[in-house]
């Protein structure tokens, strides 16, 4: 069981829609070194098996916010080398953790081609978990989830890139198709697509 503490984001004019506050899920020790261990075995047999889109950096091994700059700067160099100029789309995928859909991304764990065992045990552990929300002293009652992950889980990173990596990838193909190259630079839920 988590704990889902609820956090008013900064700075907003108003506090009366459920889009100013963020949701942090609260683990256990144990739980989170259990999902620490997790996410260090997933992400080295996916970014090994090349499974995670190359567009996607930050939070994962070797693929820093640093690594998007230079990424990005190289970008506009090779443009300005072939006197182009370059133009960016901003995008934020809203409420992303919260609705991920655990039946899609077992699926997208088999697509990957990881091993059985490793979408069986996700569909256990995603699955069946309760918990509570805190609010300044308000404390809720138990209640069950069977969407999304909560944010602030170690496994969020790579849990958002395997399930961005399809869309991605199909993106990808079909901008190929009519002839528009796009580069793609994601941060977990966010990104850019450069031009």
């Amino acid at each position: 069981m988590s704990t889902i503490v609820i956090i008013p984001k900064p700075n907003k004019s108003t506090y009366d829609s459920p889009k100013v506050y963020r949701l942090i899920i609260l683990l256990n020790t144990i739980g989170k070194l259990f999902e620490k261990t997790i996410r260090e075995h997933l992400q080295f047999h996916t970014i090994a098996n090349n499974v995670v889109h190359q567009s996607q950096l930050r939070g994962l091994k070797q693929r820093s916010t640093t690594d998007a700059g230079v990424v990005l700067t190289h970008i506009i160099q090779l443009g300005w080398v072939k006197n182009l100029i370059t133009s960016m789309l901003a995008f934020n995928i809203a409420q992303f953790f919260p609705s991920l859909n655990h039946q899609l991304f077992s699926h997208i764990l088999n697509k990957a081609g990881l091993d059985c065992k490793v979408s069986n045990f996700f569909k256990n552990y995603l699955v069946g978990r309760k918990t509570k929300y805190c609010w300044n002293d308000f404390i809720s009652p138990i209640f069950n989830i069977n969407i999304g992950v909560g944010q602030g889980s170690v496994l969020l990173s790579i849990l958002s890139a395997l399930y961005l990596s399809p869309v991605f990838q199909i993106l990808e193909k079909r901008l190929k198709i009519l002839n528009i190259f796009i580069s793609i630079i994601s941060f977990v839920d966010n990104g850019l697509f450069v031009s």
